[in-house]
């Protein structure tokens, strides 16, 4: 029975690409993350676990060198079922537009979603990225001349961002997992091949969140909890 599962405290940061090429999908990112609590228990239910508090942060990114102030939008983390409505307010308002010719800046969304304020609570958590994109990525070391709302504490090049990643100072290593659904492109095929506890679904444009891919998804985060 799940009454009698593990509890654990559980935080997932969603990374979404809102940029123009992302029109014809956007909508089902949306309507699959305002369903994804209620999924989420009842998976974990099925495998006799309980998720003892679950806070949900979300990240949407577009292109710095091409939007501006419409970058980078960044919640802080709900706590689901609690804050359901704010977060359900937050995603709903997510547009597919902007960022200017690829790649984009999923690296530094992905530098943002480490550096996140993840709970301490219990040796038995889960703290978990998933990135959507159907884009590549700008280097972080791409320009010495960084826009005026360009993350101050960035890491300051790939090398950097791997080491937040393999180090301890931002995320646990026992509670890190990274779940990638992204195209075979930089740096996405690098950081699948090299970086540590991360699952990678290679997605085409078109083709990253059927279905089938939003249900892999749920398997793959209560699996690995």
């Amino acid at each position: 029975m799940a009454s009698q599962g593990i509890k654990y405290p559980v935080d997932i940061v969603m990374c979404i690409d809102a940029t123009g090429s992302m029109s014809d999908l956007i909508e089902k990112v949306k309507a699959n993350a305002l369903k994804f609590y209620e999924d989420l228990r009842n998976k974990m239910d099925e495998k006799g676990k309980i998720i003892d508090t679950l806070r949900v942060k979300v990240i949407v990114f577009r292109d710095y060198y091409a939007d501006g102030d419409d970058a980078m939008k960044i919640s802080s983390f709900f706590n689901l079922p609690a804050d359901k409505e704010k977060f359900d307010h937050f995603v709903k308002v997510i547009t597919a537009e902007g960022g200017g010719d690829e790649p984009e800046s999923g690296l530094e969304a992905l530098a943002l979603a480490i550096e996140s304020d993840w709970t301490k609570e219990s040796a038995k958590r889960r703290h978990i990225i998933v990135v959507w994109t159907d884009a590549s990525t700008h280097q972080l070391e791409k320009k010495s001349s960084k826009p005026k709302n360009y993350p101050l504490n960035m890491a300051k090049d790939f090398n950097e961002l791997t080491d937040w990643w393999e180090g301890n100072d931002f995320v646990n290593n026992s509670a890190k997992r990274l779940v990638l659904f992204t195209p075979d492109a930089y740096p996405w095929t690098d950081i699948a091949t090299h970086w540590t506890n991360v699952i990678n679904h290679v997605s085409p444009a078109g083709e990253g969140l059927s279905n089938v891919a939003y249900e892999e998804i749920l398997d793959i985060i209560a699996n690995s909890v």
